[in-house]
């Protein structure tokens, strides 16, 4: 029985490029597949055809030897196929569209698996604005895992030793076929380790190790805000099988603060001003982190009037450089007067009313919106 022509095999032309080539095949082969086909003697053998003609135009030398001689030229006679177990060939067009859900397949073969990262740690940490404004040293407890000292650290009861896995044969991986996939994955049973501990430790339940709780310090630097992290390496759970450890998160929370707000870099504050001082102007003064500070209040100051203090806010977390204050003035009005206090004001009242435009201009800009809203 003659040989089909590999390029019509395929369905290609001879100027068919490699990428041209492995698209048609994967398109074929799945087509065909012996899985999808269960009994089809037709399609095994069109299976069988197309990964033949795949193997010699997938690669160089042995398509430019069959481009020149044809079937001779590549030592494929009549039935010269291979046998229908061996996919190699197709393994390798395959591999990157199957290698994240089978772990990479053929490409991950020679690896020794199960040694595994631990998992990393968060840990909640607040503290207050000040604390964030300076910056601070502190002590945290955190879980740890030592070496059982009963055992060794072997995980075995005294007096016993691990045995080797009799799934894996000690590879710590095993083969499994699915359809003809030929997967390669860490073995169930010792979980990549290559060996059983069928006697464990009382102490540690065969785990070799311990929990216990171990104190760090923590350095927190000038100008963290809430949500910002610390990590600090190694510190979270041990890896397995020999892998390294995972890292501690240190998340940190800045407690809100009775005064200020904070707002990035900067804060803000509320500066209550008497009507007196308001009306005269005067020297105020307003809380910072590091102490008091003061500043001129002009005549006639408004409630609502937002003062900015330079360089009184928190340090950039990077930087270093400061934020600033914002203060936002909040005029007092007198209660629990004095009739004294009362006629003065009445008299007060009563001499700014007679010159309203002089006194209360935005009184004035006030009743002259009312009056066009009505008009």
């Amino acid at each position: 029985m003659s040989k089909r022509d590999f390029y019509e095999v395929l369905g290609i032309s001879k100027s068919a490029s490699p990428d041209e080539i492995k698209k048609s095949y994967r398109k074929l082969a799945m087509k065909y597949h012996p899985d999808k086909n269960a009994g089809n003697k037709d399609a095994e053998v069109k299976f069988k055809e197309v990964k033949e003609a795949y193997e010699i135009l997938s690669n160089a030398q042995k398509r430019d030897a069959y481009d020149r001689f044809g079937h001779a030229g590549v030592g494929q006679g009549p039935g010269g196929a291979q046998g229908a177990g061996d996919f190699s060939g197709f393994a390798d067009a395959f591999g990157d569209i199957f290698g994240d859900i089978f772990g990479g397949g053929a490409r991950q073969s020679s690896r020794r698996g199960g040694a595994l990262r631990g998992a990393d740690l968060k840990y909640g940490l607040e503290i207050s604005l000040e604390e964030a404004a300076s910056g601070i040293t502190t002590d945290i407890r955190v879980p740890s895992w030592e070496g059982c000292s009963d055992c060794g650290s072997s995980g075995c009861k005294k007096g016993t030793k691990p045995e080797v896995c009799s799934s894996c044969g000690g590879q710590g991986q095993v083969r499994m076929q699915q359809g003809f996939f030929s997967i390669q994955q860490t073995c169930p049973n010792c979980r990549g380790v290559g060996r059983r501990i069928t006697s464990p430790c009382s102490s540690c339940n065969g785990a070799g190790r311990v929990k216990r709780n171990k104190t760090l310090e923590v350095s927190v630097p000038a100008g963290i805000d809430t949500g910002m992290r610390i990590r600090s390496a190694g510190n979270g759970e041990p890896g397995l099988n020999g892998g390294p450890n995972g890292d501690l998160f240190v998340e940190v929370g800045v407690k809100s603060h009775h005064v200020f707000e904070r707002e990035d870099d900067d804060l803000h504050c509320e500066a209550p001003v008497s009507f007196a001082k308001s009306a005269l102007g005067g020297s105020i003064d307003v809380p910072t982190l590091n102490g008091k500070a003061s500043f001129e209040v002009p005549e006639g100051t408004q409630s609502g009037k937002t003062f900015r203090l330079r360089g009184k806010g928190m340090p950039n977390v990077r930087s270093g450089v400061f934020g600033d204050l914002y203060c936002h003035v909040v005029l007092e009005t007198p209660v629990n007067l004095t009739e004294y206090q009362r006629k003065l004001l009445k008299e007060f009242d009563e001499s700014v009313d007679k010159n309203k435009e002089r006194h209360n201009p935005h009184s004035k800009s006030w009743m002259d919106k009312v009056k066009e809203f009505f008009n």
